[in-house]
């Protein structure tokens, strides 16, 4: 055990490196703890983050920038890893099994009855750890008083990295990947010890081909309903607080917990990726560590600190910026709302040939078609951003060429939006399934274009995602297409644009053949949430990020973060190229050298929907004197009209020797994807 004292904090706080937790059936969790000095003789609420990411290592520097401040100022903070990850003993075979949850309960249950733990229970987590906070609250253990869930989601079908309205998103794939590697890593053998080989061949063996059974699911089952808490919001008694950013890929489940959960709940959406908000990135970045306390000190502890008098959702209103696929900051403001939905009436547009009116008595009729290239995407940017490199969508006059095009008058005065636009479409089919792609910009007098939102539709499930109804070719149909919620200003001069396309790939999988829609524009709407701002906004503010020593490490070895579109004209051929350099670094604390490299391609052959193909290459390595293991992974997709296609390979090395290697060749059914 070791103690630190946090500049500007309340208390000494003492830092346990390694603890063991025991389950029934006899599996060992591993984890890392902070607990105020004094907290043997005057216990106190334990803080809990739940997660795979390795809190020895990968996580390391993040974990210290939150749990220390919880110490600090009277809680037990403690990072756990899930079984079958980091320092902790089994394999995991995939997100959020039951068995997982119940792991958490049995955290929770021991934590509450630990002497320096008074009995009551808090969840934090960004990502995994909001979901898992979420669906443990759900089970209703006891002692668990409060949540705080950021980026996560409460319908892992419909709303996650995996699908989107029933599209495959390019995100799935990644994310496989980026488990793939994770959970090929072994314990370190500093902390567990000689058996740490033992439990490496057991998680390289065991814990199986995530893409595949992804793929397997591909409308919303049970396999997706599991942990999907809109499945019965009343089942979750605890209060929440739900925390996302506008260029996140989960910020919509804030809104729809705001709307359905029956208990004391709290939004927050800043600018940010998917990173916590006193790390968020575009800025300004906030002192999130102090609103996650204001929460606990309410809900642990019971102090009438007034929170629940304070505005239902905060969210940072975005002035209109110019199109980058980076972000260091994007000016604007906080607003508040008390209740969530507000009520208020929108802004709608009627769809006539390339404008977006008002003129909703007599519009001009159009059918326009639209065929979109498979090129329409490559400059999407990212499902989910971490705002590594330049992964937010650029300038859209490079996509708005393969698809149908709407603009608005020059706006007269501001124009601001709060929550998520619908788009109501009549259009048509000439193939039995095909997707929609639905995007709104902010268009400068200059002429580019900043993708403020956008919204996915798989067309076979316009009447629902658990199964699909293929389309009759030629046939009208009616289809609502709900954008992702916004908040943004369009400034006077500019305009609003509505692009419409039936490709948006890699961010979303393309159709099994090329598509073309007809848009008919005299039975179509664009329906916008408007919110005039509010003398009350200017009462909204949140304080600085914390000054906090980052962790020691000594940079051996510089990362590299680029996206890259490479185009060959004579072949036709297209290719993004994701790289995503970690770089190498000794973490000094616990003399442990770490490496981490991944590089994806995302390519096509023009105007041929079998040519898509997706790869990631992820490498890993792990270093201590003379200890070394490298794991090298790599996973490739591809699809004709009837199936995807998984090959995988897998080689770990322990110092430079291959003492592991498997290949998978699989093939899955696409079933209206």
């Amino acid at each position: 055990m070791s103690q630190t004292a946090l500049a500007n904090e309340d208390e000494a706080v003492d830092v346990i490196e390694h603890v063991t937790i025991p389950l029934s059936d006899g599996t060992e969790l591993a984890a890392r703890m902070w607990m105020p000095s004094d907290a043997n003789t005057h216990p106190v609420p334990a803080i809990l983050e739940y997660i795979p990411y390795r809190k020895r290592d990968f996580t390391r520097d993040r974990d210290e920038s939150l749990h220390p401040v919880f110490a600090a100022h009277g809680y037990i903070g403690i990072r756990v890893d899930l079984r079958g990850s980091g320092d902790s003993e089994g394999v995991l075979e995939d997100e959020y099994l039951e068995r997982e949850l119940q792991d958490g309960i049995e955290v929770i249950n021991w934590l509450a009855e630990q002497p320096w733990c008074d009995g009551n229970v808090g969840m934090i987590g960004i990502s995994w750890g909001g979901f898992n906070g979420l669906q443990i609250a759900a089970r209703q253990p006891e002692p668990l008083k409060a949540v705080v869930s950021v980026c996560s989601t409460d319908d892992r079908y419909a709303d996650d990295v995996h699908y989107m309205s029933g599209c495959l998103l390019g995100d799935n794939l990644s994310w496989a990947s980026v488990m793939f590697a994770f959970n090929s890593l072994p314990p370190d053998p500093a902390l567990v010890g000689d058996k740490w080989r033992d439990m490496w061949f057991e998680r390289l063996e065991g814990s199986g081909l995530w893409l595949e059974k992804w793929l397997q699911h591909q409308t919303r089952d049970d396999y997706w309903q599991h942990g999907s808490i809109c499945e019965d919001y009343a089942s979750v008694k605890t209060p929440v607080m739900a925390v996302s950013g506008w260029a996140d890929g989960y910020t919509n489940s804030v809104f729809r917990m705001l709307d359905n959960l029956d208990v004391p709940t709290q939004g927050l959406v800043g600018p940010w990726s998917h990173k916590y908000p006193h790390q968020g990135v575009p800025g300004p970045a906030i002192d999130f560590q102090g609103e996650a306390i204001r929460w606990w000190d309410r809900w642990l502890k019971g102090h009438d600190n007034g929170i629940e008098d304070e505005p239902k959702l905060r969210a940072w209103m975005q002035e209109s910026a110019p199109p980058s696929g980076s972000y260091n900051y994007r000016p604007g403001y906080w607003a508040g709302e008390m209740s969530w939905p507000p009520q208020r009436e929108e802004r709608v547009y009627q769809l006539e040939p390339d404008l977006l009116t008002q003129n909703f008595d007599d519009p001009v009729v159009g059918n326009h078609d639209v065929e979109s290239p498979l090129s329409v995407g490559l400059y999407a940017g990212k499902w989910c951003s971490y705002s590594l490199g330049a992964d937010l969508p650029h300038d859209q006059r490079e996509e708005d060429g393969g698809a149908l095009v709407f603009d608005t008058e020059i706006l007269e005065e501001d124009l601001e939006l709060l929550g998520a636009p619908v788009a109501e479409l009549e259009l048509s089919c000439n193939q039995p399934t095909g997707i929609v792609a639905v995007r709104l910009s902010d268009v400068a007098p200059d002429g580019s274009a900043t993708r403020c939102t956008y919204g996915l539709l798989n067309l076979t499930h316009r009447n629902g995602h658990d199964q699909i109804e293929e389309i009759e070719p030629g046939k009208r149909y009616r289809v609502l297409v709900q954008l992702n919620e916004l908040g943004q200003i369009f400034s006077a001069g500019h305009c609003v644009r509505l692009s419409v396309s039936c490709s948006y790939y890699p961010l979303a999988w393309p159709p099994a053949q090329s598509t073309r829609l007809t848009v008919h524009t005299e039975n179509s709407r664009l329906r916008l949430p408007h919110r005039p701002r509010q003398p009350s906004d200017s009462r909204i503010g949140f304080d600085e990020p914390r000054e906090l020593a980052p962790m020691p490490i000594e940079q051996l070895a510089e990362g590299d973060q680029r996206w890259l579109v490479h185009r060959d004209l004579y072949n036709n051929q297209s290719q993004l190229e994701v790289i995503k350099d970690g770089g190498k670094f000794r973490i000094e604390d616990i003399d442990l050298t770490v490496a981490h490299d991944t590089r994806e391609y995302y390519s096509f052959k023009d105007g041929d929907f079998r040519s898509p193909a997706a790869e990631v290459v992820a490498h890993r390595t792990l270093e201590r004197d003379d200890w070394s293991v490298y794991v090298r992974t790599r996973t490739v997709l591809t699809a004709d009209p009837e199936y995807f296609y998984i090959f995988a390979e897998i080689d770990a090395y322990e110092d430079d020797r291959r003492v592991y290697s498997y290949n998978w060749n699989r093939s899955v059914t696409r079933y209206g994807v």
